[in-house]
């Protein structure tokens, strides 16, 4: 008994020196660790491989109508109220009411209008009527005036037989004859200007009274917006619901009836029910697409639902997108259109569009991870013995899952990730 507990102490002692020394190896290795750092994960990577493939382009875009009209109010010189107003998203047949604003004050500017041409007409028939019998009265006169010139001529004719005082008083009398008469045919030339001053006058009056007439019911007729076409009402946002205040993050209420407008703003839009899709497509996907290629569309907003289509345009020249050009890569606008006038298709509703370009044989393929973007090149990392060394390289084509590259051997072994980042630290505060 003494032997087999004297045994068991010793046991007991050298697991508790085993487990002292593992603790005193495990503290020292993680001091170590500790003075070099953080070890650095391996970088996953790929080799260039030789195959064949099938080029699919996968890209997202927006629907929006192949038409669309804005309806705004018409120009006048105050607000509007609206008084009816289709339903955003309703369906509208051609010449059917859209927006209708009250006619109340273009009703009053017609009465007044229509007032003010009755009284112009009205006054260019007295002018006229005045005219006429001063003209009347004129043409009396002057051949009275000249029935008087010619008797005192013939009172002068006989002169010779009158003594010399008649014969003077006959001369007298045929010199004041003559400048009446010639008194009386300057009046009636300033008769005829004045009259037709005033009728000129008047006549303007009548014109402008009819304009204003004409652009009153103009106006009037300008108070019904009627759909142009057969489609679905899109209505706008009231910037004028704020009184001019705006911040970023505020939702606009869209216009609705009883809301007051300022002339000339846009209302609602009439979008006609046949939808297209616009996208902007990578430069290296140009060359697989062209006018008239099959696509697949599946719509973000009607899951499980696809649409069959086809390459309708095709920019031909490309642009930089991001903010301010800040996004390197080109890209061309191209317009799909959709085999499809299902009204559930929505203008502004995201779709993703499928395209089956062209079968390459016999091509280098890479991961699409194993390319990356510096300074606006493409590039990826080379291994080379135990570093990774940048490389320049060209992608032909892009896929979902690979690319197809030029630049490069077979075999060659290139990084998944980019050597040259830091691993992240799995410290809480960094210590």
């Amino acid at each position: 008994m003494k032997f087999k507990r004297k045994f068991k102490s010793r046991a007991v002692r050298a697991a508790l020196a085993l487990i002292v020394v593992g603790a005193l190896i495990y503290g020292a290795n993680a001091a170590v660790q500790g003075l070099r750092g953080p070890s650095k994960p391996p970088i996953p990577s790929a080799r260039v491989h030789r195959g064949d493939i099938d080029i699919r382009i996968y890209t997202v875009g927006d629907l929006r109508p192949v038409r669309a009209v804005m309806l705004a109010a018409p120009p006048t010189n105050g607000n509007l109220q609206i008084v009816d107003l289709a339903r955003s998203g309703s369906q509208i047949k051609k010449g059917a009411t859209v927006v209708e604003f009250d006619p109340s004050e273009q009703e009053y500017k017609l009465e007044q209008s229509q007032f003010d041409l009755n009284a112009a007409e009205q006054n260019l028939a007295k002018s006229n009527a005045d005219a006429a019998v001063q003209a009347s009265e004129d043409t009396l006169a002057l051949l009275k005036a000249r029935f008087d010139v010619r008797k005192a001529e013939l009172d002068v004719s006989k002169n010779e037989l009158l003594s010399s005082i008649d014969a003077q008083k006959n001369n007298l009398a045929l010199q004041e004859a003559r400048r009446k008469l010639a008194q009386l045919e300057q009046d009636i030339k300033s008769h005829d200007a004045a009259n037709q001053a005033s009728i000129a006058v008047l006549k303007e009056k009548q014109a402008k009274s009819q304009l204003e007439v004409q652009q009153a019911r103009t106006a009037i007729a300008g108070m019904t917006l009627p759909a142009p076409f057969d489609g679905a009402v899109s209505v706008q946002d009231n910037w004028d619901a704020t009184g001019g205040f705006f911040t970023t993050g505020m939702v606009l209420p869209e216009y609705r009836a009883g809301d007051q407008v300022r002339s000339g703003r846009a209302i609602a839009q009439v979008l006609e029910g046949t939808m297209e899709l616009q996208v902007r497509l990578e430069e290296s996907a140009r060359a697989n697409i062209n006018p008239g290629q099959k696509v697949q569309i599946a719509v973000d907003g009607i899951p499980g639902a696809t649409f069959d289509g086809a390459v309708k345009t095709i920019a031909s020249l490309a642009s930089r997108g991001g903010f301010f050009g800040s996004d390197p890569t080109r890209r061309f606008d191209a317009t799909f259109q959709i085999n499809s006038n299902d009204s559930r298709l929505r203008p502004g509703e995201t779709a993703r569009v499928t395209i089956t370009g062209n079968h390459l044989k016999n091509v280098l393929l890479l991961p699409r991870q194993a390319v990356f973007n510096r300074d606006g090149k493409e590039i990826v990392y080379l291994k080379n013995g135990s570093s990774w060394v940048p490389r320049d390289v060209k992608v032909t084509n892009r896929t979902e899952g690979q690319v197809i590259i030029e630049g490069l051997d077979e075999g060659a072994e290139v990084a998944l990730a980019n050597p040259d980042e830091k691993p992240a630290s799995s410290g809480g505060n960094g210590k």
